[in-house]
């Protein structure tokens, strides 16, 4: 059974950082882009990173580059978000998503991806 589960969500402190973990299981990681989304309340989801299969191509959107890095271990089976100098802004219900055939200019839209986890909460405040 394909899986995807998100873990290490919880409460910052602007300025602080957390490290959000996607463990897949049931399926080949490597054969999967993987993408991080978002959503906040009151807010439709939006593309926060992507990473392709090989992990040699990222991308992220205009409000977290510079602070945010994606990277995977296709050997663990896990996909990673770093997050740094987080803002209250960031502050969503964070997704890890799988797609076998994600269109390189669509890799932040939901369209193709597959697979979704449960989602981890970040709350970023003082």
């Amino acid at each position: 059974q394909l899986q995807l589960v998100e873990s290490g969500g919880g409460l910052v402190q602007p300025g602080g950082s957390l490290r959000l973990s996607c463990a897949a299981s049931g399926f080949a990681l490597e054969d999967y882009t993987i993408g991080w989304f978002r959503q906040a309340p009151g807010k439709e989801r939006e593309g926060v990173s992507s990473i392709s299969k090989s992990g040699r191509s990222t991308i992220y959107c205009d409000s977290v580059k510079g602070r945010f890095t994606i990277a995977r271990d296709n050997a663990e089976g896990t996909v990673y978000l770093e997050m740094n100098s987080l803002k209250p802004e960031d502050t969503a219900v964070y997704y890890c998503a799988a797609g076998r055939l994600v269109i390189s200019g669509r890799r932040l839209l939901e369209w193709d991806y597959d697979y979704w986890g449960q989602g981890t909460q970040v709350t970023v405040s003082s």
